[in-house]
């Protein structure tokens, strides 16, 4: 098609895209869009400093304007925030990194030619008064000419077209963030230190309070204006380090999410990055897939099998295990945070810093930001939701024996925490906190372990809260009124969904975004029965999480082989029919059978039938799939098999 007429028929699905409703309990109906641009060049585009040539950026507005798009200014967005006046249809936010000359140069002059407002993201140690020496750009010499100088910057503000913005005054670089040597962002990492260990939190905060404030007076200096706005460097936040922005007077930050902004969530902007100097069909189709149209193609990772008593083959485990995520062009890993030898599921060991539990190995940290920047997939961080073994006296579930009017831990179930004690809550959670502190990630997989049974809990905890909530004092009370059975599950399952959203708020102090997603068996969804069997309920989790992860595993459900197709479309079937089921639910398969006992052919699945259970997925409206467990170190499932099918390389984006 030539591109004239596929920016054209892309013009139609934006259109929809910023016009679409928002479903219940999700994200607002998106306001506008942000645009991030970095160096501006005549000739070549030198992706060191994420060029895209003049020409190309011109083309690019000049479209926007042919087709209804308005730049607005951090004024109307605020003012529209604020219900003073609303922004105009089909809005976009026009932003630039990093303070380039070229800004003032090249960028500056076609702005006021087409009169559009944007945001220039000032780094004050690569800004000065002179062009004579050289700065360090993100640990590599640059000239300092590259650069605009401050009082570029005082005539960019006093043109009223130029918001500028903090990109902080020495962040934008990495720091060393692991014993392995990884270098991470400086504004969201606690620093290594191969001799003292990790920086304190207090140490961090300080460290990034005092690096704004010399940012700020810098920008006040040269602009007589205090900064309204922070642009986050290589797009890196959390909680953190949002609320010290708010405390020094910028409430807007803004990030390198690729998604729609909406008016309520100005203190995490999402923003487009423009790289690559794209052409205009790619940067029409790029807008389009801020929809979120891509699908997810995840693998869930044992952590287990990379790590090794020996370093060094800890680390050619680590290497093959990014080799095969990389060639296998997925878009996401699941990644075991905790330590789980025997399989029990119980957590004793995890393996990242922290305050509560032994650590096997301080390699979590160190696995994901290998994947995310080798492999380029999104790491999600897997762990129990209840699950653990503190070593204490701690409360833990208990399942109502009807027999003999007693309560026992069930010894087919996992060993749990009961999630009605006050004391057991508040170690996960600082568990939780801990593992956010210590590693860069995406999101969180909340393991299905978080379910009780129709017999549970019967904690000592438990009962105290179901007096509190106006239920009989005992089980068999409950159990003997229908009514009030089903009303008790779904006070159990309301519990536990909040307990996870806690817990990913307590992520969300040191990493953010952060997209979270649900586990739940495959029995909830095809019998409504099964709810009270494990107080898990599919309509509430889609309202809840981001996205549910369905155990997609006929054999683990005892479907025989020949009828597993058959119960995977039930399962579609049964997903498809509610509303947005399809584009926020995973199907993750199975690659090895559980019910096999292990001899010397083992327990893995034919990588064939798997690869035929993705296409049969796919054929039938899945979007979203995967698979456990991943045999890195053996190729299972075999990638020759499961690349063709599984592969966003050959399958990119079903249309919405």
């Amino acid at each position: 098609m030539p591109p004239s007429k596929l920016a054209a028929a892309l013009l139609l699905l934006i259109g929809l895209l910023l016009a679409a409703p928002a479903r219940a309990g999700y994200t607002e109906i998106p306001s506008f869009f942000a645009l991030c641009y970095h160096d501006i060049e005549d000739a070549g585009a030198d992706q060191h400093y994420v060029g895209v040539t003049t020409r190309h950026f011109v083309e690019q507005l000049s479209w926007l304007k042919r087709n209804g798009f308005h730049a607005v200014s951090v004024d109307d967005i605020i003012a529209a925030r604020d219900g003073k006046r609303p922004l105009p249809e089909k809005a976009y936010l026009l932003s630039f990194d990093d303070g380039y000359e070229s800004f003032y140069t090249r960028v500056f002059p076609i702005l006021k030619a087409f009169h559009l407002p944007s945001v220039a993201a000032i780094e004050g140690d690569w800004v000065a008064d002179t062009h004579g020496d050289e700065v360090d750009f993100a640990g590599e010499p640059a000239p300092r000419s590259l650069f605009m100088t401050w009082q570029q910057v005082r005539e960019l503000s006093q043109s009223g077209l130029v918001e500028i913005a903090n990109h902080t005054h020495n962040l934008h670089r990495g720091i060393p963030a692991n014993p392995q040597g990884n270098t991470q962002p400086s504004a969201v990492t606690l620093r290594y230190d191969p001799k003292t260990g990790y920086e304190s939190e207090e140490d961090y905060r300080r460290r990034v309070a005092e690096d704004t404030a010399v940012n700020v007076k810098a920008i006040e200096q040269a602009t007589g204006r205090s900064p309204r706005v922070t642009v986050w460097p290589y797009g890196e936040h959390n909680g953190e380090a949002i609320a010290i922005m708010a405390a020094a007077g910028m409430p807007i930050t803004m990030t390198l999410t690729d998604a729609p902004a909406t008016l309520e969530g100005l203190a995490e902007m999402p923003r487009h990055l423009v790289a690559g100097d794209p052409l205009l069909p790619s940067f029409v189709q790029d807008l389009h897939d801020l929809s979120g149209a891509a699908p997810m193609r995840a693998v869930q990772i044992d952590l287990d099998y990379v790590y090794d008593p020996d370093p060094a083959q800890t680390e050619r485990n680590l290497g093959a295990l990014v080799q095969r995520i990389h060639d296998l062009h997925i878009n996401a890993v699941y990644l075991q945070a905790f330590a789980d030898p025997d399989g029990s599921g119980l957590a004793r060991q995890v393996y990242f810093p922290n305050r509560l539990l032994p650590m096997r190995a301080d390699l979590f940290n160190r696995v994901a930001w290998q994947l995310r920047t080798r492999a380029h997939v999104k790491v999600f961080a897997w762990l129990p939701v209840l699950s653990f073994d503190f070593g204490g006296d701690d409360d833990r579930v208990l399942a109502w024996d009807k027999t003999s009017g007693k309560a026992a831990e069930d010894e087919e179930q996992y060993r749990r925490l009961s999630p009605f004690s006050a004391s057991a809550r508040h170690k996960i959670a600082e568990l939780y906190e801990d593992l956010g502190e210590h590693a860069s990630f995406e999101g969180v997989l909340f393991h299905d372990d978080a379910l009780l049974g129709d017999n549970e809990d019967a904690s000592p905890a438990a009962l105290t809260a179901y007096k509190a909530a106006g239920f009989p004092p005992s089980i068999a009370a409950i159990r003997a009124d229908p009514a009030l059975e089903r009303r008790w599950t779904e006070f159990k399952t309301e519990t536990m969904i909040q307990f996870t959203l806690d817990l990913a708020d307590h992520l969300r102090r040191y990493r953010s975004p952060l997209a979270t997603v649900r586990n739940i068996y495959a029995r909830p969804i095809l019998d409504a029965r099964s709810i009270d069997w494990f107080a898990q309920d599919y309509d509430r989790f889609l309202a809840a999480y981001d996205m549910v992860a369905i155990e997609a595993m006929p054999l683990m459900e005892g479907v025989p082989p020949d009828r597993a197709l058959d119960w995977l479309g039930r399962l579609v079937a049964t997903v498809k029919s509610r509303p947005q089921g399809l584009k926020h639910t995973l199907f993750e398969l199975q690659a090895v059978d559980w019910n096999k006992a292990e001899d010397a052919q083992g327990r893995n699945l034919p990588s064939k039938t798997i690869a035929g259970e993705m296409l049969f997925l796919e054929r039938h409206g899945a979007l979203n799939f995967g698979y456990y467990p991943d045999d890195f170190l053996r190729d299972h499932p075999k990638s020759a098999l499961i690349h063709p099918v599984m592969s966003l390389q050959s399958h990119p984006y079903p249309e919405p």
